[in-house]
């Protein structure tokens, strides 16, 4: 099997990015200063603030950070990119294996393409941003035709439901008649 690199950008380029991505980032940013400024408040207020425990405190915020930021999802045709801090995960969409959405708690979509790319998608960005999911679902559908897809067409017919669902209720809501 020969290495797929991953495409050019076209000066057309159709890439969709997570539309609330940018909000949700200051917004872990904002929880991450609170805990610091308020840590670092009452510590100096308490018994004086020392070197360590403000390293302590400093330290915290910026785990509350890390673990408060969302991952940042782009997709283009044929192409779906996860970047975390720590890493960038690419899945091949006209070329997908599986996807599975897991029943239970866990919220996420999990992609594998034929080259063993695997990416976990969270449905909040799905749901959020319906032209990802168009993308998505157009690219699913071509694997699906390629013959490519062999594990999880119940679960995108799942999803599709859920996202059809909550954009028709977004509708109503916006026209007021729910």
């Amino acid at each position: 099997m020969e290495p797929r690199f991953a495409p050019q950008p076209e000066s057309g380029d159709r890439t969709v990015h997570d539309s609330e991505w940018a909000g949700e980032a200051r917004a872990a940013a904002g929880c991450a200063g609170l805990l610091l400024i308020l840590s670092l408040t009452v510590d100096a207020g308490d018994d004086g603030l020392t070197l360590p425990s403000a390293l302590l405190w400093i330290v915290l915020s910026v785990a509350l950070f890390v673990i408060l930021l969302p991952a940042r999802v782009a997709v283009s045709p044929g192409q779906l990119t996860v970047r975390s801090l720590w890493s960038r995960r690419t899945v091949y969409t006209d070329r997908l294996a599986a996807v599975r959405w897991p029943d239970g708690i866990e919220q996420r979509l999990v992609l594998t393409d034929t080259d063993g790319g695997r990416a976990q998608i969270d449905l909040r960005v799905l749901l959020a941003n319906p032209s990802l999911w168009l993308l998505l679902e157009a690219d699913a559908r071509t694997s699906l035709t390629n013959g490519t897809l062999r594990e999880g067409m119940r679960d995108l017919g799942r999803l599709a439901r859920r996202v059809d669902r909550d954009a028709a209720h977004s509708v109503f809501t916006v026209s007021g008649l729910r």
